[in-house]
């Protein structure tokens, strides 16, 4: 690793003595910052936007935990890992510490094994974060890739992802299960890629040999999303393979019934066709959200798994703000153009 890819570490402390030994044991592994009070500290976290702070806590003026505090109040410095290293060790310092939004306390005398484990594993856990953050946006978009074929806006994927997340929560899926659906649901219909534009962009009802080709936009979107162990991309390609499933076993691509679909693609079914029942297109006018309900209760067993639907529509306040707040004009989806 060259000199400039090494991670940027800012260095807080009032003492000179302290900065030194610091230096001294990071110099070989990172490029360093320093300064020896909180407002120069907050002025060159904002600049340099440093990979992670080591902060003093007792310094005069402004101390650590108030820089600390400011750190995390400000957008741009908010996400920086702060490591508080100071000489206060009671319980109750290192409360306040975390509470102020530290990630971790190191004691002065400090130890150089100690000091390097610390920057290596909150550093490592930025790492994991930052590759977290770019699979989710290159999901989000390539989400968005197939509504560009398909619609003139992206607000159905936003809006069907929201509703998704909220019957997940209802069915009882954990935060971070529900979190993880939110941000696969919009890779739903990333196999409209690779259907014809003389097909998805048609006005009037599919023929039998068009809606054939239609369908087969669920196994494409699997193929472009590929096998995945587990994570967002593999709840992404089991929402693109299952979510025309249907709950009587007559959807497709592989005519699959009951709970033999998985969850994701149950709650995507119903939350997706919610969105197009209740959004305009240009084959029709969005329907009153009183009708939209009516008719996914009448396919309660049929075509949608009847304790989610059961679930969505006790969550009806809920499911309506999220409509009211991501509304858009006009929007397309295949839904209804074949009986």
């Amino acid at each position: 690793m060259s000199p400039r890819e090494l991670p940027l570490v800012l260095v807080v402390d009032d003492e000179s003595g302290n900065l030194q030994l610091l230096r001294q044991i990071l110099q070989h592994r990172y490029r360093l910052l320093f300064a020896k009070d909180g407002p120069r500290a907050l002025e060159i976290a904002e600049r340099e936007k440093p990979d992670l702070i080591l902060l003093d806590v007792m310094m005069p003026g402004m101390t650590g935990h108030e820089v600390c505090r400011e750190l995390k109040r400000a957008p741009t410095t908010r996400q920086i890992p702060v490591i508080f290293v100071t000489a206060l060790t009671d319980s109750e310092d290192e409360v306040a510490g975390f509470e102020a939004g530290a990630v971790d306390y190191i004691a002065k005398p400090v130890s150089a094994p100690i000091v390097l484990a610390r920057l290596r594993t909150h550093l490592s856990l930025v790492q994991l974060e930052e590759l977290r953050q770019s699979r989710l946006q290159l999901v989000q978009r390539l989400g968005m890739a197939a509504e560009y074929k398909d619609t003139e806006t992206g607000m159905h994927v936003v809006r069907m992802s929201h509703y998704a997340h909220t019957l997940a929560l209802a069915a009882g899926l954990s935060a971070g299960a529900a979190d993880d659906l939110l941000n696969a649901a919009p890779m739903h219909d990333v196999g409209k890629i690779g259907i014809p534009d003389r097909i998805l962009q048609k006005r009037g009802r599919l023929d039998m040999a068009e809606w054939e080709i239609m369908k087969s936009h669920t196994t494409i979107g699997a193929n472009i999303i590929g096998q995945h162990t587990g994570g967002i991309l593999a709840i992404a390609r089991e929402v693109a393979l299952t979510h025309h499933e249907k709950w009587d076993g007559s959807g497709y691509p592989n005519g699959l019934a009951g709970e033999q679909i998985p969850l994701s693609g149950r709650i995507v079914a119903v939350v997706d066709v919610f969105d197009a029942l209740t959004s305009k297109r240009p084959y029709k006018e969005a329907w009153p959200v009183e009708r939209a309900l009516e008719c996914i209760s009448k396919k309660r067993g049929s075509h949608f798994d009847p304790a989610l639907v059961d679930l969505f529509l006790a969550r009806i306040e809920e499911i309506e703000g999220i409509r009211t707040r991501w509304q858009e004009p006009e929007e397309r989806d295949e839904f209804e153009r074949v009986a």
